[in-house]
């Protein structure tokens, strides 16, 4: 097969599971919806406050929500291949290990950067909207584009962190034990992305939120800690990479 039949094909795979439809409408609610609520309550933050300074990051409270259902799209478009020998139906129809490998992670971070992007714009124009005159920012000031692809680019890459972790643990399960920690407790209580200035900060969703800051602090920059989180999440599908190659269907 070609590698756009495979493609087309994996892409049918995704949209004929509600579970995966439900978790990319999820990445869109959990991000947009509650920067929108959140934003119209408060307004302009506190002239004190982190966020003050980080109107930018202000727009994207939702995000550390979202990027949890951009995690378990990842882990269920990859581990959802093996259950019930679904992986061996698989490869028997394209035999090339690396051909769907390869199809299945272009189609699962297409799919998140797209949705990405649509959530990530529509949170910026509203939380940007809803804050007191005077205190938001436009589209076409420095560092706002930036954010707005940037996220899309976040949220990608942490499908495909989770997505070749599943490959390498074939299951959901497994795969959110170790996710789960790392994004909703280790990084929480090591600190505030905007405060930076540890070795905290190359944790993935601390460096990748990065490109959310107009001054970011610390050991990385915007595209540097993009940068760390293509790393972790080259590391990940290298890991799936090899245990598909290695292990028996």
């Amino acid at each position: 097969m070609s590698f756009p039949a495979v493609l087309h094909a994996e892409w049918i795979k995704i949209r004929s599971l509600r579970s995966l439809v439900g978790s990319l409408i999820s990445v869109f609610l959990a991000t947009a919806g509650l920067t929108i609520l959140v934003c119209a309550t408060l307004g302009r933050p506190e002239p004190d406050s982190a966020d003050f300074v980080e109107p930018i990051l202000f727009s994207y409270y939702g995000l550390n929500f979202g990027q949890m259902a951009a995690l378990t799209f990842g882990a269920i478009a990859m581990a959802s291949e093996y259950k019930n020998g679904g992986i061996r139906v698989s490869l028997g129809a394209v035999p090339n290990r690396g051909l769907f490998y390869a199809a299945k992670l272009v189609v699962i971070a297409g799919l998140v950067f797209v949705v990405g992007l649509v959530t990530s714009l529509t949170s910026f124009l509203s939380g940007q909207a809803l804050m007191d005159k005077g205190f938001g920012i436009g589209i076409g000031d420095p560092g706002a584009l930036r954010a707005v692809v940037g996220c899309a680019f976040y949220l990608a890459l942490l499908s495909l962190l989770a997505a070749g972790l599943a490959a390498l643990l074939r299951s959901v399960t497994g795969t959110m034990s170790v996710l789960v920690p790392m994004f909703l407790i280790l990084s929480f209580v090591l600190g505030d992305v905007s405060q930076g200035g540890s070795a905290a900060d190359f944790l993935p969703d601390r460096a990748g939120q990065q490109i959310l800051l107009l001054h970011p602090e610390g050991p990385l920059g915007a595209w540097s800690g993009m940068a760390v989180l293509m790393a972790w999440s080259a590391l990940a599908v290298g890991a799936g990479w090899w245990a598909l190659r290695r292990r028996d269907a």
